[in-house]
């Protein structure tokens, strides 16, 4: 049974048929994770010593990661003992993930392509959370598809997502066609290692694409109603889509403790604001990145490009948090 070793000083044990990060959960020491199918990139660790063989294509990871020795621990089965320099959530508490029954209590239009869902808790349900982690929507039909919150709590029994169209997806159809009130469904979470760690005296920095925003939502909330003591030096959220329609909600309802810079990529003649992509504007705004720490959530071409980005303009690898949204083949 090969041993598993963190650089941080996590050691498990692993099954010969499980992957790594199933073999951290299991033993109660979990490394950072995100989607679980090899495309987010949240898992990654970079192999000190020993050797791990693939289940199935990494593709949450670059050509230049991977000829650095970074493996994705999903996606890996250990063959020997293994050194791994991984980042692990177990200096936290994480809520305990379990299968509960829902009801849907409204459905929004927010865009054309996008649907704000409230889903209604028993009342008897207790459902803690931190904000940035996702749950998976369980159908009558067993179809399941990951959506993260989009308020920091449970506050009156309710969950809030935002929900965007995938073309042909059968999720998607039912959410844009067919979901009515009261329909009855199943949430199984809370899941995922993209939650706010301590920020006090850092600048924070969010980088969002489409229903991206949502966590970033949550976590905003929860820092509106932080202790003072715990609150980052300052905060800055960079939005971004390819027109202005695609920036569906109003940032300032959560006030103005914070700085908000929407981007587009495509804005029409009459847009002021800033161009581009949202890592790139907050490269043009920073050249000291050493005490800031992003959380980037969106789609996984922005984060892979924002990693890059930042880490080569000199923002410290452990202070870069990210969760991508990869939409399943069957929408």
């Amino acid at each position: 049974m090969p041993i598993i070793q963190t650089v941080q000083g996590i050691r498990f044990p692993a099954l010969d048929d499980e992957t790594i990060l199933d073999a951290s959960i299991r033993n109660g020491t979990p490394l950072s994770h995100g989607c679980r199918s090899g495309q987010c990139g949240s898992c990654k660790g970079k192999v000190i010593h020993g050797e791990s063989v693939p289940l199935d294509d990494e593709s949450g990871l670059s050509d230049a990661e991977h000829s650095a020795g970074w493996i994705l621990t999903c996606m890996r089965v250990a063959r020997t003992d293994l050194i791994l320099e991984a980042e692990s959530v177990t200096d936290d508490v994480l809520p305990e993930s379990k299968i509960v029954a829902c009801r849907i209590h409204s459905i929004d239009q927010l865009a054309e392509d996008v649907v704000r869902v409230v889903l209604r808790l028993p009342p008897a349900v207790s459902f803690p959370y931190l904000p940035g982690q996702y749950v998976h929507v369980i159908a009558n039909n067993g179809m399941r598809r990951s959506y993260s919150m989009a308020n920091a709590t449970a506050e009156n029994q309710r969950l809030e997502f935002h929900i965007r169209a995938v073309p042909g997806g059968a999720m998607s159809a039912y959410w844009f066609g067919q979901a009515k009130v009261n329909d009855l469904l199943r949430l199984n979470g809370p899941l995922g290692g993209f939650y706010l760690r301590p920020v006090a005296d850092l600048d924070l920095v969010f980088l969002a694409t489409g229903t991206g925003i949502a966590p970033v939502k949550a976590m905003l909330e929860a820092l509106g109603n932080a202790l003072p003591e715990a609150r980052p030096r300052s905060v800055s959220v960079y939005w971004g889509g390819r027109t202005l329609a695609d920036l569906y909600w109003d940032v300032s309802t959560l006030g103005s403790w914070f700085r908000y810079i929407p981007v587009l990529s495509r804005g029409h003649d009459a847009w002021t604001g800033a161009r581009g992509h949202v890592q790139q504007v907050l490269l043009a705004e920073r050249s000291d990145l050493s005490q800031v720490v992003v959380y980037a959530c969106g789609s996984l071409g922005m984060i892979r490009e924002a990693d890059a980005a930042l880490s080569k303009a000199g923002l410290p690898h452990q202070h870069f948090f990210s969760d991508a949204f990869v939409s399943s083949a069957a929408g």
